[in-house]
């Protein structure tokens, strides 16, 4: 596209998009206005046909992002950790990471955490723990969870069988 027929259709987008604004009722404008705003126009359509023949700069910003809390401050309390993004409180930080569409290791990374920084609070961690073990999981293959109930019960039926 030549630098000529890119101006040609920058003004005409401009004119076009000029007349709708003033086609619009609720649009009250006086004559003084028309000329800056149509310039206006003209030079935002400009801009955006010149941007979209030029390839964009390939320039990687560093953000730096600065945390809500310490990391310290994060891990204070067993029942909770606190979020280095927001600074609210979560038992697991893995679904709020996803939300912000971050993965464990980029969110270390970007606040310069160590890689054993947990993502689960502590207290939370026991109690699945205990859960799982409760039920079974985590034992060799081969042995039996032994249900306590069932062996206080067993124990008492032999003992009247003995008497």
């Amino acid at each position: 596209m030549s630098p000529d027929t890119t101006d040609t259709n920058a003004v005409e987008l401009a004119t076009e998009l000029t007349i709708a604004w003033l086609g619009n009722p609720n649009t009250r404008t006086s004559a003084d206005e028309v000329p800056s705003f149509l310039g206006k126009m003209h030079d935002t359509v400009s801009a955006l046909l010149n941007a979209g023949s030029q390839p964009a700069p390939t320039a990687e910003t560093s953000t730096e992002y600065v945390p809500a809390v310490s990391a310290r401050k994060s891990l204070a309390s067993k029942d909770h950790i606190i979020s280095l993004i927001d600074g609210k409180p979560y038992k697991t930080l893995r679904r709020h990471l996803a939300t912000n569409g971050l993965t464990p290791v980029e969110y270390r990374e970007r606040y310069g955490l160590k890689p054993d920084y947990p993502m689960v609070a502590e207290n939370y961690s026991e109690s699945r723990r205990a859960m799982a073990k409760k039920i079974g999981l985590g034992r060799k293959p081969g042995t039996k969870v032994e249900n306590q109930g069932a062996n206080r019960r067993r124990k008492a039926t032999e003992a009247q069988a003995a008497e």
